[in-house]
């Protein structure tokens, strides 16, 4: 695997497959977020996706190339806290294909029911997803499964298929702010504005908490550290993904750190201004916008509202 991006063409095809499972979802310009930032700011809706998160996109590219394959494999296995889960198990069974998914001990009970409730057998394991991710890989060798990267071409070819939608629906972007997982969300978006020849700067946002990806960014080398967010369970990435890395090296602006405190706010803000609910890590590029305010007058600001799926209990305590 290497560090190349997508061409127009490949997300063009990858746009075709996730149609047959999907429709485009939609960016919205919020007057109230316009007003609290002070500026003009648009939505981009992946928690609107079939599993409330970016991430479906990515997994039915992944398994319509792995359909095409012969023979099939037994079935397939991959780690996850929760959005990457829903989407293997999305995409699995609309291929028929048997799914394992491992997730940290602790995870988010309704991402863990929603991962059932696709068919996938589910597997605790460990504290972190870090360590998920390496049972599943054990277990990958003792069951004949075949591993599920959490980070491959396909899935960014699958994700960057939202930012076509975005950049081409407004194209004149001076900014937009991407949380980072393991990366193939901002990886997609670089694609897809390298793709169109557009100069909108691409940030990253990372929790403060879970600053592998910052710490990487900005000392050009690998750095892996300890996740200790209590509400951005989408970001909390102890280990960074090589090829992501290098591809953010290249083409990203800079990485803004967020603390928990200010994605709280920001849920909170994202419901009071449009009404939708925003997961830990879907709040983020908000947060970051908050934070980075003064420099964004005058300028037209997106922001990607990456998935929805946060536990009832955990909302009710951050909307209080």
């Amino acid at each position: 695997m290497t560090a190349e991006l997508p061409s127009l063409a490949q997300l063009e095809q990858a746009a075709r497959i996730v149609y047959q499972a999907m429709a485009p979802t939609a960016q919205y310009r919020w007057p109230l977020l316009c007003e609290a930032l002070g500026t003009q700011v648009w939505v981009k809706h992946e928690n609107h996706t079939p599993t409330g998160a970016f991430k479906v996109r990515g997994g039915l590219v992944y398994f319509h190339d792995l359909a095409g394959r012969t023979p099939l494999p037994p079935g397939v296995i991959s780690a996850t806290r929760g959005n990457h889960g829903q989407s293997v198990g999305f995409a699995a069974q609309r291929a028929g294909i048997a799914a394992v998914i491992v997730v940290p001990h602790g995870n988010s009970k309704e991402k863990n029911a929603a991962m059932r409730a696709q068919g996938v057998e589910l597997v605790e394991h460990g504290e972190d997803f870090q360590a998920a991710r390496e049972h599943a890989a054990a277990l990958a060798q003792q069951r004949s499964l075949l591993m599920v990267p959490s980070f491959h071409p396909l899935l960014v070819q699958g994700v960057g298929t939202y930012s076509l939608e975005l950049l081409r629906a407004v194209p004149d972007l001076d900014v937009v702010y991407v949380p980072i997982g393991l990366g193939s969300g901002i990886c997609g978006m670089i694609a897809a504005r390298e793709a169109l020849g557009l100069r909108t700067e691409v940030v990253g946002v990372v929790s403060e908490h879970a600053p592998a990806y910052a710490l990487s960014f900005e000392q050009r080398r690998a750095i892996d550290h300890p996740v200790t967010t209590r509400i951005a369970d989408g970001m909390a990435c102890r280990t960074p993904e090589p090829h992501a890395l290098e591809i953010l090296w290249q083409h990203a602006a800079r990485v803004v750190r967020v603390s928990d405190d200010e994605v709280e706010a920001a849920m909170r803000l994202m419901f009071s201004a449009t009404h939708n609910v925003a997961e830990g890590a879907g709040a983020a590029g908000l947060a970051a916008a908050v934070k980075e305010r003064a420099r964004l007058t005058g300028k037209k600001v997106a922001l990607v509202l990456c998935g929805a799926n946060v536990d009832r209990d955990v909302y009710a305590r951050v909307l209080a």
